[in-house]
């Protein structure tokens, strides 16, 4: 879950964020999503246009989404779910997965992303238990279809799922918003399946400072968050640090001893001044450390253009709620969202900015620390051309060996790179036991 281009400091609501950066479905964006081709069939690495289902190409990309697992660390469906149930384990008429579709892609292991909003940490209460609820739901739809979903507590079960073609449900936390400054809860979120924490959200909270935050009262880390990085590495969490201030960050790499991820980050070689995507330095030092970036596949954490068409919309809607005197989630702010929208349409990224960045870290620091990290059901509906739901992971592989990966390389991409972190992370945990 992922509020993307937001003011620093301003505390809105998912739904509402939409509505600041681009409210695409009004616009008829949504009905196109589902229609077009590209969105169903590998596409060429330039232009991006449908390819021929016979390319020997494209049915080796299938072949590879088959063949290997595929783990996406970030998919937001509990959340999701949360705010408008539908039953995933069958064809659902909304949101960006579902078993069909997921089947249909090859995805293997998408890490439920147990959303936190930031507002709860502010007004002092129910973190932990909303937390509780949303990995109740998830353990409710493996009840409720275990030959279609397991849950994944180590990299072995996730193999062994994989082997009976089941789809793993790991879980990661979204904001340790919910560990409430008591290790006993780390505790009691690990033996729930918690297996990564995304320190913060939105907003600077009593682990670390939050790159959307304007306000840094612990200038990176608090003392807990230190201390909480270090209980994460000794009971086998891994280290989350997507959304987190530079600071913070740095200050993560000193006290790590094991390997951190970024779940849903990408390069801000392609997006100057969004702190909230990864600069090359703290690439490299990710890379240093033996963690993994997994790219975000929504727009404007892709493309310039898209921030820049998203801020100025933004703009737009901010003047036109104050001088009407309107609230951001009214009829009258929705009504202009549509008609803005009719008239300047969102501008999509499409599959080849999405390799860019893939391209960029690899050339930077190598093919062993980068994997997937989509934002699906998380950033609405800026997801790219060509990528547009959980379906679409063969346009991804196709277009990388359209770009001279080899089959290895992209089995990294795929899996290979976060097994090898997840890995180590469970190591060293066995090892302070």
């Amino acid at each position: 879950m992922t509020f993307q281009n937001k003011m620093p400091g301003t505390s809105i609501s998912r739904i509402t964020t939409f509505f600041l950066i681009a409210v695409f479905a009004l616009s008829g964006c949504e009905q196109s999503k589902q229609e077009s081709p590209v969105a169903k069939q590998p596409t060429k690495p330039a232009p991006v246009e449908a390819a021929n289902p016979q390319d020997d190409q494209a049915i080796l990309a299938t072949e590879i989404t088959k063949k290997y697992i595929i783990a996406d660390t970030h998919v937001d469906v509990p959340y999701r779910l949360e705010e408008e149930f539908e039953d995933v384990s069958e064809s659902t008429h909304k949101g960006d997965f579902d078993h069909p579709r997921a089947k249909s892609g090859g995805l293997d292991a998408p890490f439920m992303s147990i959303y936190i909003p930031a507002k709860l940490e502010e007004q002092g209460s129910g973190s932990k238990e909303l937390a509780d609820k949303l990995i109740d739901m998830v353990e409710a739809i493996v009840n409720k279809s275990p030959e279609k979903f397991q849950l994944a507590y180590t990299t072995q079960q996730m193999q062994s799922n994989f082997e009976k073609g089941i789809i793993s449900l790991p879980l990661g936390m979204e904001n340790g918003s919910p560990i409430e400054g008591n290790l006993e809860n780390l505790k009691h979120f690990y033996d729930r399946g918690i297996r990564y924490i995304t320190l913060s959200h939105s907003k600077s909270n009593h682990i670390s400072d939050s790159s959307y935050d304007e306000k840094r009262p612990a200038n990176g880390l608090t003392d807990f968050g230190k201390e909480l990085v270090v209980a994460m590495n000794n009971m086998g969490v891994m280290v989350d640090v997507s959304h987190i201030s530079d600071k913070a960050f740095y200050q993560v790499m000193e006290v790590s001893k094991v390997p951190v991820i970024a779940s849903h980050s990408s390069a801000r070689h392609f997006t100057p001044g969004f702190e909230r995507n990864m600069s090359d330095d703290m690439i490299k030092q990710l890379a240093k450390n033996g963690g993994v970036i997994h790219i975000n596949f929504g727009s404007t954490f892709i493309s310039q253009a898209s921030i820049e068409n998203a801020t100025v919309y933004r703009e737009a809607a901010k003047v036109h709620m104050e001088a009407n005197g309107l609230e951001r989630d009214s009829e009258e702010m929705k009504q202009f969202a549509k008609s803005y929208r009719e008239k300047t349409p969102f501008k999509y990224a499409n599959l080849n900015d999405v390799l860019d960045h893939f391209d960029h870290v690899v050339k930077l620091v190598g093919i062993d620390y980068v994997g997937i990290g989509s934002d699906y059901d998380g950033v609405g509906d800026s997801l790219p051309t060509g990528l547009k739901d959980v379906s679409d992971y063969p346009n991804l592989v196709y277009g990388l060996l359209g770009r001279g990966y080899s089959e290895k390389d992209i089995e990294k991409i795929l899996s290979g790179n976060l097994i090898r972190v997840w890995k180590r992370v469970e190591e060293y945990a066995e090892n302070q036991k």
